[in-house]
């Protein structure tokens, strides 16, 4: 089982993406498509030798970006997701708003973030928060909300006030939620920090990309969207891993 395991979570996915790339070689090679279209993998990959120390500093600073803005997302969210989770009243007020606010493009709110905060790294971190901050917070709140009455009123009986109840089983039932919302959370702040760059920013593979772009140079171009990629799937990865550790009890094997 344990071998049967490996390939399903490591072997197999290896050999679909060593797999789409082969095949995305054959593509750009049988059909002669030019470099400044699409370029073969060979090509991208020359080109992050090529640009190695260029693209390590600016993955770095949208790496530190990002995660600076989702983790004061995972703070603001698991506080919002409580509060808006723990009372009714809160939950009906506050949600509607919460809605509106993630149905705004946060592409929109980078000018905004620019004159408010200039050119740099704050606006980056800032679209990444935003972005990031209500997946946490809804899976927060739906985990406490969706708590059974049945198991409430059995925990009353046994004397248990609504404080009690929430710390016992509210904050333990939200785990499964919270980790869920971690995975998609960290590929949204990626996003963000990225918009950010291409926009309001002199640093970081967005940035990079822009750059890239208005010299032709479709192969960096792709170089970083490989590095944005490969930073937010070792993330997911990781917090995949923390999910399985830590709330394994919550899924059937």
């Amino acid at each position: 089982m344990e071998s049967k395991g490996t390939f399903y979570d490591y072997i197999l996915p290896t050999l679909v993406i060593v797999g789409v790339f082969i095949i995305w070689e054959l593509v750009v090679w049988i059909f002669d498509i030019r470099v400044f279209i699409l370029p073969a993998p060979t090509d991208i990959w020359a080109s992050l030798v090529q640009w190695y120390d260029a693209i390590w500093g600016h993955a770095l600073q949208t790496l530190y970006t990002t995660m600076v803005g989702f983790i004061i997302a995972v703070i603001f969210g698991l506080l919002l997701g409580w509060l808006v989770g723990y009372s009714a009243i809160i939950y009906k007020a506050l949600y509607p708003l919460l809605i509106g606010f993630n149905s705004i493009p946060k592409v929109a709110l980078v000018p905004v973030l620019v004159i408010w905060f200039r050119i740099g790294t704050v606006p980056a971190i800032l679209t990444a928060f935003l972005i990031s901050f209500f997946p946490i917070a809804v899976n927060v709140a739906t985990g406490l909300a969706t708590l059974e009455p049945e198991l409430q009123d059995v925990l009353r009986s046994l004397g248990a006030n609504k404080l009690e109840i929430f710390r016992k089983v509210g904050l333990p039932r939200t785990l499964p939620y919270f980790f869920a919302s971690l995975k998609v959370a960290v590929t949204l702040a990626f996003v963000g920090s990225v918009i950010s760059e291409t926009v309001a920013s002199n640093k970081g593979v967005g940035y990079l990309m822009i750059v890239a772009s208005s010299r032709f140079d479709v192969p960096l171009v792709f170089a970083g969207l490989i590095v944005i990629a490969a930073m937010g799937v070792i993330l997911f990865s990781a917090f995949a891993f923390l999910e399985q550790r830590l709330t394994g009890w919550a899924y059937r094997q």
